[in-house]
C-alpha cells in the first residue's frame, strides 16, 4: 500500500518559479520602457523647457488668473478703475509691482507680486457676493465700504458700495498697504453708492 504524499512533497503546477517571476516583470518592464521612450519622443529628445519647481521664476513669469462670474468686467467704471490703478503696491517695506496676466486674462483683473511675494489680485465687476447681507460686518477705509471674505492663505475684501463690485485678493502677510492703495484708486474712480445688502 502506497504512502501518502505529505502537503509539502505535492507536485507543484505551472511554471517554476524563476520563469514566473520573469513571466510577471517582463510586463511591467515593458510598460515603463514605453513610458519613458514616449516622454522622449514626445518632447523631441529635449529635457521640458521652463524653470524647475521651486526657483521662484515661476512667481514672476504671466500668472494664470481663472475667470470667474464677473459680467460687469467690460463696464466703463471698470476701465475707469484700471485706468486709475497704481503700477506698484506697498506691502510691508516692499513695493509690488505689476504683474503680467498670462493670455486669454479675463477683463477688468490686474495682479501685483515679485519672485518674493504671492500675488495680489484685483477683479472689476464681479457678481455681488453671497455674503454681503443685512448682518455683515463692513470696514471703511478712507471712505469706501469692504466686506472681508476669509480664505486658506489670503483674505479677498470686496468694495459694496461702488457703482460695480471690486474684489482685491491678498496673501496673508502682506499687511495693510495693498488695500490702501487700492482704496485710493476705487475712491477717486468710482462714486459712492448705497451698499445693496439683499436685505
Amino acid at each position: 500500500m502506497a504512502s501518502a504524499q505529505r502537503p509539502d512533497e505535492r507536485p507543484r503546477a505551472g511554471l517554476p518559479r524563476p520563469l514566473l517571476i520573469v513571466a510577471i516583470g517582463l510586463p511591467v518592464l515593458l510598460a515603463v520602457g514605453v513610458a519613458v521612450l514616449g516622454i522622449v519622443l514626445g518632447s523631441g529628445g529635449q529635457q521640458p523647457a521652463g524653470p524647475p519647481a521651486g526657483t521662484g521664476t515661476e512667481r514672476t513669469g504671466p500668472l494664470p488668473v481663472p475667470p470667474v462670474a464677473a459680467p460687469a468686467a467690460p463696464s466703463p467704471q471698470c476701465g475707469a478703475l484700471v485706468e486709475a490703478l497704481p503700477a506698484e503696491l506697498a506691502s510691508g517695506q516692499a513695493r509690488l509691482p505689476r504683474r503680467a496676466l498670462a493670455q486669454p486674462a479675463p477683463p477688468g483683473v490686474l495682479a501685483w507680486g515679485d519672485a518674493q511675494h504671492d500675488p495680489v489680485v484685483l477683479r472689476c465687476g464681479i457678481e455681488r457676493p453671497a455674503e454681503l447681507t443685512p448682518t455683515a460686518e463692513l470696514l471703511e477705509v478712507s471712505g469706501v465700504k469692504w466686506l472681508r471674505i476669509p480664505g486658506v492663505g489670503a483674505a479677498t475684501w470686496v468694495a459694496v458700495d461702488r457703482p460695480v463690485y471690486v474684489a482685491l485678493t491678498v496673501p496673508d502677510g502682506s499687511g495693510t498697504g495693498p488695500l490702501q492703495d487700492v482704496t485710493t484708486a476705487v475712491r477717486a474712480a468710482l462714486p459712492a453708492v448705497p451698499v445693496n445688502t439683499g436685505g
